[in-house]
């Protein structure tokens, strides 16, 4: 997860860029975003309320996001890793009110934002729908029993950390990661929540912030090889984890969004388990990986009636993808303890082939939302 900057800091960027201007006519039909390394240019700023697809072309150098913000942050839709010259779709379903859109060259800071009115009642209420509020009460389900073992995992993580009993935090770290990874897309609807308890070291460095949360904690257990320091740190993930639980059951997640999250899980793995960059001290990757695959087909598994009703070839399809991927990982656990080989360990072929069974899902997965938002 990455790092932002201070609202004002990524509102005076965006002033600076005189080319991250947009239309304000009344949008029809899907809009665009044409992002490059300095601009942001949204085709349409004022939007009618109900679900919108924002088209997004990376013309850039650097490959890049695009959110849409609600007030404090608050993620309403987010497509990440465009590379240059790749264009990606974001649905979002935006009631009344004022929003802004990012673009994020470089994937780090606000970025280029752009304010966006939405006003008038939507054609069609996708919150209306008894199919897709079933999906999201299903859903919400989920997260509980998963948020419910996250306080608890994360308690006991945190207990080993501050009595600098080391084994035992190593043991637990990447047993407690897996609640946090099955519901992250919850966590990163929070702003700065989700970077300052999951955020990387080089993104801290580059934002010139602290480097905090499970993986501040990580790199302690790992490379120093005890906990010395680590209180502060171990208290600070314990708060934040429970602040972001009691968010996420206040805000839960929409079908659209649940539909959204299920490929962000997968972009998850995509960009930073497939790497080896994620968990770069541990390499305790493999949980990781199987975490954000189970919270994205619980997330589908949520949806599968009005997938089944709009698209059963794409369930089929997403079925026969997600057993592949399933099948290719599953090789390197351990049955009898539970536990993942460490990413190091794994060879380039290894590694190669699982990041194609990913992109196999990837692809129909993308669909999930366009189907969901013609459903009502």
């Amino acid at each position: 997860m990455k790092f932002s900057l201070p609202v004002v800091g990524a509102m005076t960027f965006a002033a600076l860029s005189l080319t991250a201007c947009a239309s304000d006519d009344a949008a029809s039909g899907d809009l665009t975003v044409k992002a490059s390394d300095s601009s942001c240019k949204i085709s349409s700023t004022k939007l009618d309320a109900g679900p919108s697809t924002f088209k997004v072309t990376n013309g850039g150098s650097k490959v890049t996001e695009f959110y849409v913000y609600a007030d404090g942050d608050r993620i309403m839709g987010e497509v990440e890793n465009i590379g240059p010259g790749l264009s990606r779709n974001l649905v979002v379903d935006l009631p009344k009110g004022t929003y802004e859109g990012a673009c994020k060259p470089g994937m780090i800071g606000d970025g280029i934002r752009e304010t966006i009115t939405v006003s008038g009642d939507p054609a069609k209420k996708l919150s209306d729908s008894e199919e897709l509020k079933a999906a999201a009460d299903s859903y919400a389900r989920y997260v509980k029993s998963q948020s419910d073992a996250l306080i608890v995992k994360t308690e006991e993580f945190v207990t080993a950390v501050k009595a600098g009993n080391v084994d035992e935090a190593k043991k637990l770290f990447p047993i407690a990661r897996t609640y946090w990874e099955r519901i992250e897309p919850v966590a990163e609807k929070f702003g700065d929540l989700d970077p300052i308890t999951d955020g990387r070291e080089p993104d801290a460095i580059a934002e010139g912030v602290d480097f905090t949360g499970w993986h501040r904690i990580e790199k302690q257990l790992w490379v120093s090889n005890n906990t010395e320091g680590m209180d502060k740190y171990a208290d600070q993930l314990l708060t934040n984890v429970k602040e972001i639980v009691k968010l996420g059951q206040d805000a839960p997640l929409t079908a659209l969004e649940l539909a959204q999250g299920s490929k962000g899980l997968l972009d998850e793995v995509a960009t930073g388990k497939i790497t080896g960059e994620e968990d770069e001290f541990s390499h305790t990757d493999l949980w990781d990986f199987k975490a954000n695959i189970e919270g994205s087909q619980a997330a589908i598994a949520s949806l599968r009636p009005v997938l089944e009703a709009q698209d059963p070839a794409l369930v089929k399809e997403l079925d026969t993808k997600f057993k592949a991927l399933d099948a290719e990982l599953n090789q390197y656990q351990d049955t009898s303890t539970g536990d993942w080989k460490f990413y190091d360990e794994l060879s380039k072929d290894q590694v190669k082939a699982l990041s194609d069974a990913v992109a196999a899902v990837s692809e129909p997965i993308s669909k999930v939302a366009a189907v969901v938002a013609a459903s009502a």
